[in-house]
């Protein structure tokens, strides 16, 4: 007797929520706005650009300038030197840098005109920038880049390793050497090369951050080769965090989600473009303005000196499923 009422319980609980259920409205696609003012939501324009893609062809453009971020000099006296500068993540890191009171050098690889826009958005914050063009993928490139900082500023504080490359392919076997080559030398050996770079020069209390992926946590089919890189940054972040650790330089990674930036425009076909960043649970791509805080962050030795080794995703939700 006592089974059987179990069971007829447990059927009651499960009619009682299958009833609910039934009674609640479907959830509507609605793009989540928790920011300081409102940010674009698919459907985008179509469009597509070739590489390495421009910031000021993107429509809608970029949010980077975050008029609502007051600084509070967390990096007053700091010199940055940022790769993939020019434009999408780096240009709302440099800003945000330069409003917190870093200098800044931007290294970028062929975008003049972006470069010289966010050249232009560092000064109006009062500080100084100087602009590096070159390939990530050489070591002496990486090694001239960290000397005209020194140059130029006197001291390196902190390593923003921001330069990617990105291509979708569907299948393995139209994954070409090439591609695959491309896509490694600048996102692995760029970071290794420019890290090794300022090592050298680097005193206790530096910091060294990488942007890595949610496609380095959890995969994407159709960007294997991109997603190991990213997954290779995340592994590289920690080991190099405990070698660092003895000289008191901090090695952290921010890990964003879909963001709006060339670096998909200029991969992705037009359609895709037009639904970009739509399967996260906030319904849209992130803008850089929302992810550059994170490197500030991490960047700041009054806000993360018990930080390091550390892997920060930025993805626009989890769950909803």
């Amino acid at each position: 007797m006592a089974s059987k009422a179990t069971a007829q319980r447990q059927r009651d609980i499960q009619a009682e929520v299958a009833t609910a259920d039934a009674a609640t409205p479907k959830k509507r696609e609605v793009a989540m706005q928790a920011g300081a003012r409102p940010y674009p939501e698919p459907p985008f324009p179509k469009q597509h650009q070739p590489k390495p893609g421009a910031e000021f062809k993107l429509d809608p453009a970029p949010l980077y300038d975050a008029p609502f971020y007051l600084g509070s000099k967390k990096l007053a006296g700091k010199v940055a030197l940022i790769t993939g500068g020019d434009s999408g993540i780096g240009r709302a890191v440099a800003v945000l840098f330069a409003r917190e009171g870093a200098d800044v050098v931007i290294a970028h690889l062929s975008e003049d005109r972006d470069a010289a826009e966010t050249k232009a958005a560092v000064e109006n914050e009062g500080r100084s920038a100087i602009v590096i063009k070159g390939d990530v993928r050489n070591r002496a490139f990486c090694e001239d880049a960290v000397e005209q900082t020194i140059a130029a500023f006197g001291h390196l504080d902190v390593l923003i390793n921001n330069a990617a490359f990105q291509v979708h392919s569907k299948r393995i076997e139209d994954l070409s050497e090439e591609h695959f080559d491309e896509t490694l030398k600048t996102n692995l050996y760029g970071y290794f090369f420019m890290a090794q770079a300022a090592a050298k020069v680097m005193k206790a209390g530096s910091a060294i951050i990488n942007t890595g992926s949610v496609t380095g946590i959890e995969g994407s089919p159709a960007l294997l080769d991109y997603s190991m890189t990213k997954g290779g940054i995340h592994a590289f972040t920690r080991s190099l965090a405990g070698q660092l650790l003895e000289r008191h330089i901090r090695v952290n990674c921010v890990a964003p989600g879909p963001v709006w930036t060339p670096l998909n425009p200029s991969d992705k076909e037009a359609d895709d473009v037009s639904k970009f960043g739509s399967k996260v649970p906030m319904k849209r791509p992130a803008q850089p303005e929302e992810i550059a805080p994170a490197y500030v962050f991490l960047a700041s030795p009054q806000m993360s000196s018990y930080i390091t080794g550390e892997i920060l995703p930025i993805i626009g939700g989890y769950g909803g499923g």
